[in-house]
Parts: C-alpha cells; structure tokens; sequence
C-alpha cells in the first residue's frame, strides 16, 4: 500500500510517498480502509520533534513511528478473529493516538480504542478529524474548564480545527462565547455561535475591559500572564500547547485560589473518558448541535504541501487528505 514515511525529524520535505507492507489486524483489531484523513498542527510538531521532551514517547533521535497522521475515517475491509463490536463494511472514524498510520491507504486499530460508528449526517472527510479539534476541545472546556451555562468564554483562534468546535461546544453549553480570529473569518465565526468576535489583527484581545470565566487559547499564542487581567476571580486560563512557562504557571497556580492556568494532553487521558467523551460528540453531531468545517483538501501525495499550509497558521477549520 502508499504511505506517507518521516525518517527523520525535520521540514515537511522529509516526508515521503512509499509503498508498504499492508497491515494484517490482530486477534482484537480491525483493518481499515482509509477514505480520509486529517493534518493538525500536532501532526507537524510530530514530523519536527517538538517540544524537545515529546521526544521521550516518539522517538529519541528519529520519529519512532514513521508512517504519519492520527485521525481517519473510512469502511472496515477486515476483523481480527475476536473482535465483536465492528463488521466488514461499517462506515468508521477515530484516531490512532500511540501508533500514528493513518496517513495510509489503510490502518489497523484496536476495535476497542478510539474507534466509533461514523455518523449518517457527516462525509468521510468531516468525520476524520473529530478526535483531533472536537475530542480536544470538549475535553478542555468540559472536564478542564469546567464550563457552565451563563459564563462568558474566551477562544482564541476561534477559526482553526480546534477553535471552531470550541465556539460551537460553548455555546451549546450556554456560554456567551468571544472568538478571536482574522477579519477575513469572522463571520465564520459568529456562524458557529460566538456572540462577538474580536479582530486579532486590530485588537488585542488581553486588554479587554470585559473580563472571562474561561480563556481557551487553542493555538497557544497568548499566555496565562498575559490573559490574568482579562480572567474572572476564578477564572481559568486553558491551552493544549504546553511549553516551560506554561507548565511552571500550572505548577504556581495550582495550590492556590483563583485564577489558575491549566493543560492536558487529551490523547493520554484513560480510554474510557475519551470514550465517553466521543460518544457526546457523536450525539451533538447526530442532533446537528456541532459540524466539521473542512478548509482545504489535499491527495496522499501531498501531504508535505498540506504539512506547508497548516504551519501558516491561517487554516479554517480542518485540512484533511482524501485517498
């Protein structure tokens, strides 16, 4: 089969277009045949390594796993001997958080992971990068932020993959949602549910006169000193990009009253919370309470062109690859 390789941590040309060994599943996996899937801002920290100590988990001096991606979407081709939860031909999505390879024609996953019954009302392309931007964002906002109705939300970057789920899963929850994003999508954003959006490129947002019970930075761009102002008694400062300064600020603030800065990394939460989490994700999606925003689309084969366009950072929504 094609697949994307990285064999050595660098620019998005390392990545190269080989042919494979297609995978057989094991007794308790399941083999797919990738129709789409996504490329985040994660999968590019992946291809160069960052942050220094990620490398721990993904491989010392070279990516320990060299065919790329994570999240997928597409139609079982074949089922390992004691699998029971999935047949030949079902519509699937989900994410391979440990194994990576869904930049690929196909993928084996274990049928009790991140592995679900893709929805009727969405396209495979939709479908593959729930577990990366929906997954993430209800994640923080829910369990991290603890978010409640009437409280007034901060999402910056509101019109990435990460950002335009969050807009949409805070207003679900009844927040007064704030997204900050570019000119050129605010109305975007104010589509998906967010009462005011602010113009990063004429305001900064963390001199507000208003002030928030949550402030999501989905793109880690800000900082918790920065946004304590703008933050509510108890307010909560989220970002899933952890970097030194943030981790010495969760460590200050965690003993303490108030305003604290908080992170997770969602992918090495327990299976059974993210489980649960993606079945609330498919009931919001059933009930058309959340949808996928697809930017742009790009063939396997270029994928280092897809890799080019997410780090720009001007993606709306998702960027994906169609096999």
């Amino acid at each position: 089969m094609k697949a994307i390789a990285c064999i050595k941590y660098g620019s998005p040309d390392v990545l190269q277009l080989k042919e494979v060994e297609k995978p057989t599943p094991r007794h308790n996996e399941v083999l797919i045949k990738i129709h789409a899937a996504s490329v985040t801002a994660a999968d590019g920290m992946m291809r160069t390594g960052t942050p220094l100590f990620g490398r721990l988990f993904m491989g010392l001096l070279k990516p320990k796993y060299p065919i790329t991606g994570t999240g997928f979407a597409g139609v079982v081709e074949a089922v390992g001997k004691d699998t029971t939860l999935f047949k030949k031909g079902d519509s699937v999505f989900g994410e391979s958080i440990f194994g990576f390879g869904t930049n690929a024609e196909y993928v084996c996953v274990p049928e009790d992971g991140m592995l679900a019954t893709k929805p009727n009302n969405m396209t495979y392309e939709e479908a593959a990068s729930v577990c990366d931007g929906a997954l993430t964002s209800l994640s923080f906002l829910k369990d991290i932020g603890q978010i409640q109705s009437g409280q007034r939300v901060l999402i910056n970057g509101a019109s990435g993959s990460l950002g335009s789920t969050a807009v949409q899963i805070a207003n679900y929850f009844g927040a007064e949602v704030t997204g900050v994003c570019s000119d050129a999508n605010v109305e975007m954003v104010r589509s998906l549910g967010a009462k005011e959006v602010v113009d990063y490129t004429k305001v900064d947002f963390t001199q507000s006169e208003k002030t928030y019970d949550i402030v999501y930075d989905t793109i880690g761009k800000s900082s918790f000193s920065r946004c304590k102002g703008i933050l509510t008694k108890n307010g909560v400062y989220l970002s899933p990009v952890l970097g030194l300064p943030l981790l010495l600020q969760m460590i200050y603030t965690s003993p303490t009253n108030g305003k604290k800065a908080k992170f997770s990394a969602t992918g090495l939460r327990p299976q059974s919370d993210l489980r649960e989490l993606l079945n609330e994700l498919i009931k919001l999606i059933e009930e058309g309470k959340l949808t996928s925003i697809i930017d742009r689309r790009y063939t396997l084969h270029q994928t280092a062109d897809a890799h080019r366009y997410v780090e720009k950072g001007h993606k709306r929504g998702n960027v994906v690859l169609t096999m």
